[in-house]
């Protein structure tokens, strides 16, 4: 499957609410619709950005008729994590991006599972992407760019961002296999694209060859986080934002 998508709508402006950073505890573990439902969203975030050198970190609820979501996420972490979603395929996949990406996360969330995952896991995404773009604040001294190369045996993914500031994702996965103990994998590509949308980021994911679903979706997952990782470091080289024109 070989798609290049433009960037979906912004989301409606959400209820804004205080609200304190945790830390994350020990590991436990659209096709067609704008990231923003309406009025019967409300996205919380925290009230002033924490986004020192020292503390780059954020928390986002979102409470739909669909999807009850909180995400804490601290940039500048070691990796600990703690994620229950109901999708335990999904927390698999989320666990990777936290370890190897060495951010500390913890995600509650639950939904309309009964119905399908497709509203849970594309909500994920959407909060996970603007508790992202929450704690990098104004992006300063961040690398922006990153990339990465990963097998798992027989596979190999490559993934490439750019915290540009303008949401674009390019997702060239083949996969031989559609589900995996009746989890749609399909739905991996609008949980990239509320990630990249809400996050602001330009996201190539490309998987030139691989044979078993559960290796390519896990190559994927670990790249972007490597990926991630290198973009979000902090280089002491970096004076302001990195761009010529002067803003991200």
């Amino acid at each position: 499957m070989k798609t290049m998508k433009k960037p979906l709508h912004p989301p409606a402006p959400g209820v804004v609410a205080p609200a304190r950073p945790e830390p994350a505890g020990p590991s436990s573990s659209p096709v067609g619709r704008a990231p923003s439902r309406g009025n019967n969203s409300t996205t919380r975030r925290a009230s002033r950005p924490l986004n020192t050198r020292g503390q780059r970190q954020a928390i986002v609820e979102r409470n739909t008729t669909e999807s009850q979501i909180r995400i804490a996420l601290a940039l500048d972490g070691t990796g600990t994590r703690r994620i229950h979603t109901t999708i335990p395929f999904l927390d698999h996949m989320l666990d990777l991006l936290a370890k190897h990406g060495f951010f500390d996360l913890t995600i509650r969330a639950k939904g309309d599972t009964h119905i399908d995952d497709h509203h849970t896991v594309e909500d994920i995404g959407i909060v996970l992407g603007e508790a992202l773009k929450q704690a990098l604040g104004k992006k300063e001294g961040v690398k922006r760019f990153g990339t990465a190369w990963v097998p798992l045996d027989e596979t190999l993914a490559q993934v490439t961002v750019d915290l540009s500031g303008r949401p674009y994702l390019v997702y060239n996965v083949k996969l031989p296999h559609r589900r995996i103990k009746g989890f749609d994998l399909y739905l991996f590509e609008d949980f990239f694209q509320a990630l990249s949308t809400h996050a602001g980021m330009n996201l190539h994911v490309n998987v030139p060859y691989g044979r078993n679903p559960h290796h390519i979706l896990e190559s994927i997952f670990k790249a972007l986080a490597k990926a991630l990782d290198q973009a979000v470091s902090l280089d002491p080289r970096v004076s302001g934002v990195l761009s010529t024109k002067g803003s991200l």
